[in-house]
């Protein structure tokens, strides 16, 4: 579970602050034109907040079931995060606020 959090955190760094914008899907694939009408930046900061957000709820279960013994509860926290998480993320990621006005 914590190898889970830690690639989560990882890889919202590297969307945010390693500017690696091409492991979103679909980014790579655009034209010069089509990326210049989203705001890339505000969708970086949304995918690693969200990446962190994920991390946060899976840690949280993991010391949970080990200070109550009960090993459900981090599988519990993992699916929760994921249910909630992904389509935040694609429902947000995909509004008009996140185009630019250019």
């Amino acid at each position: 579970m914590l190898f889970t959090a830690l690639i989560f955190i990882f890889i919202g760094l590297l969307l945010k602050n390693g500017k690696m914008y091409n492991l979103i899907a679909g980014y790579n694939t655009m034209s010069v034109e089509e990326k210049a009408k989203y705001n890339i930046e505000a969708i970086a900061t949304l995918f690693r907040n969200v990446m962190f957000f994920m991390a946060s709820l899976i840690t949280i279960g993991f010391a949970l079931s080990k200070l109550l013994e009960e090993p459900s509860i981090g599988s519990i926290s993992f699916w929760i995060a994921l249910g909630i998480g992904i389509p935040y993320l694609l429902i947000r990621s995909n509004s008009k606020n996140l185009k630019s006005n250019g």
